[in-house]
This record gives structure tokens, sequence and C-alpha cells, in this order.
């Protein structure tokens, strides 16, 4: 999954993702585990999926806590 494909989902759907490609790493390791796995290099790509939508998801919060401004600490006022 490319990052501009990531970006124009909506955040609920982000995380519907993650959790969607989480639930197929556990059934990969599992399918590891019991010797039955047909293609171990998407373990690769899971795992680099997941982080980009965390990463994605990410900016999102920094974009949000930067619209608020920057915070004034008690010490600057000194």
């Amino acid at each position: 999954m490319k990052a501009q494909e990531i970006r124009e989902l909506t955040e609920k759907e982000r995380l519907e993702k993650v959790d969607d490609l989480g639930q197929e790493y556990f059934n990969l390791k599992f399918q590891l585990a019991t010797g039955k796995i047909e293609n171990p290099s998407r373990f690769k790509y899971i795992r680099r999926d997941i982080a980009r939508i965390k990463t994605i998801l990410g900016e999102s919060v920094g974009e949000e806590s930067k619209a608020v401004g920057p915070v004034k600490r008690i010490a600057d006022k000194a």
C-alpha cells in the first residue's frame, strides 16, 4: 500500500487497516509455527505497511498539535 493511498483514507479507516494487518501478521506467525506458510516474504510487506500507516497517523496528530500553537512556559514569563 502506498503512502498516498493511506493519506486518502479517513483516520477510522487507517485504524481499521492497522487492525486488519495486525491480524494478518498474527495469522502468518501462526502458519510459520505450524510449518504451513505459503508466502514467508509477506511478513516484510505487512510490517512495512503497518509502520507506514502508523507514521501517517502520527503526522496527523503532529499537525493537530501545531494548530493549537506553542505552549508558553511559566519560566518564559520571568
